[in-house]
């Protein structure tokens, strides 16, 4: 009877369920059309590079793109706790704002939604790296100025990384930007990936 139950208990522990692999690690990315791939194969987007970027140097995470064109940082702040909630990232990257500024959405709110983005992925202990981007100039001086240096202080207020500018070495070469000139190029996205990985291998 004896020898029984030892059987039994000993099968009961072959099929135990594993439970020692670690949980994935996942980097979500909350953009818009220039994280979107717009225009572009998504496979060729700077996002689905920064996929094939991390597994050749043998890093365990994955992408996922939440990217969606024409969305602002107020739609951002909608979306985001739904997707932090199903994703459960590690690290967050926030590249929005550039529809904020086209549009000449009051920069108070920008700064809210940025500041309440960030205060909502950290309170879900993900780690995060803010993108900036830059406006025309044509909305005024002082519009611009102060939409430039929102990110640099919510930056330093949250103490996270961060880009100041997604297209540098992008916007100023026309070769890289697609015909509507907002836009970048397939060939633009290994750069725009270089810009973002200076900042984000401070966090992985």
């Amino acid at each position: 009877m004896r020898r029984l139950a030892l059987l039994v208990s000993f099968c009961l522990f072959l099929f135990q369920p594993l439970t020692t692999t670690a949980a994935e690690s996942k980097i979500l990315v909350l953009g818009d059309s220039l994280s979107a791939a717009y225009g572009i194969e998504r496979s060729q987007g700077w996002v689905y590079l920064l996929q094939d970027h991390l597994n050749s140097n043998g890093k365990s995470y994955r992408v996922i793109n939440a990217s969606v064109s024409g969305e602002t940082t107020r739609g951002g702040l909608t979306r985001l706790p739904r997707s932090l909630k199903q994703h459960q990232p590690n690290i967050v990257i926030i590249a929005l704002g550039g529809n904020d500024g086209l549009r000449g959405l009051p920069l108070k709110e920008f700064r809210k939604n940025l500041d309440e983005m960030i205060t909502l992925a950290k309170s879900s202990n993900a780690k995060v790296v803010l993108c900036g981007v830059r406006i025309p100039p044509n909305l005024g001086l002082t519009y611009v100025t102060r939409f430039i240096h929102t990110y640099t202080d919510i930056a330093i207020k949250h103490e996270v990384p961060l880009v100041q500018y997604i297209l540098k070495n992008v916007s100023s070469d026309i070769n890289l930007m697609q015909d509507d000139g907002i836009h970048p190029t397939a060939e633009a996205q290994p750069i725009i990936l270089k810009n973002v990985l200076s900042e984000l291998k401070s966090v992985i």
